[in-house]
């Protein structure tokens, strides 16, 4: 049986993204991009909602291939990696994705029950499904020193959960992981 792991970086006050929409948060120099490569390359599935599989269809470009050395590693994780995207408003997803437009609760329950290894979650509306179905089983949340002062939170808005410690890493750029699972 998978894992259901949902991780994303934040600021310190809790949000994804800033007030406009727009990330905010400083771009992962090669050191901590390197950390997430590893993390994609360790994903079975990824289950990404609308906006956060939009936003990293940058990394299904193959012009990704012209970057530096650590880009194109996650460009490469990243396509080779199969995505399951919910959406009630895309027609198509890009090659290795597949569109679900059903129940996503029920979606990742039967993933979870038939895949070995991790399941990312990316995107808080899904993750907050997914979470108020107790179907996920590790947060890892990697807090930037940056205030973005409002925007979209890590966690869905009305989300109640208890969760204990799994353990803190610091990484670079002064990014600290903080893990957790459900109580």
């Amino acid at each position: 049986m998978a894992r259901i792991v949902y991780s994303m970086l934040m600021s310190l006050d809790g949000y994804i993204a800033g007030p406009d929409g727009n990330i905010g948060l400083p771009v992962p120099e090669e050191q901590l991009h390197r950390h997430f490569n590893e993390e994609m390359r360790r994903t079975a599935i990824e289950l990404c909602g609308r906006r956060l599989y939009e936003m990293m269809r940058f990394w299904d470009d193959p012009e990704r291939e012209a970057g530096a050395e650590v880009e194109r590693d996650f460009a490469r994780a990243w396509r080779d990696t199969p995505k399951i995207v919910f959406s009630t408003t895309l027609r198509e997803v890009g090659a290795n994705a597949r569109l679900a437009d059903g129940d996503a609760v029920a979606v990742a329950r039967s993933l979870k029950a038939e895949t070995d290894g991790q399941i990312g979650v990316g995107g808080a509306e899904l993750a907050g499904h997914l979470a108020r179905a107790g179907l996920i089983d590790e947060y890892r949340l990697y807090m930037h020193p940056v205030v973005l002062g409002g925007g979209k939170p890590y966690f869905a808005r009305g989300l109640s959960l208890s969760l204990a410690p799994l353990g803190t890493e610091r990484l670079s750029q002064g990014v600290t992981l903080l893990r957790y699972a459900p109580a």
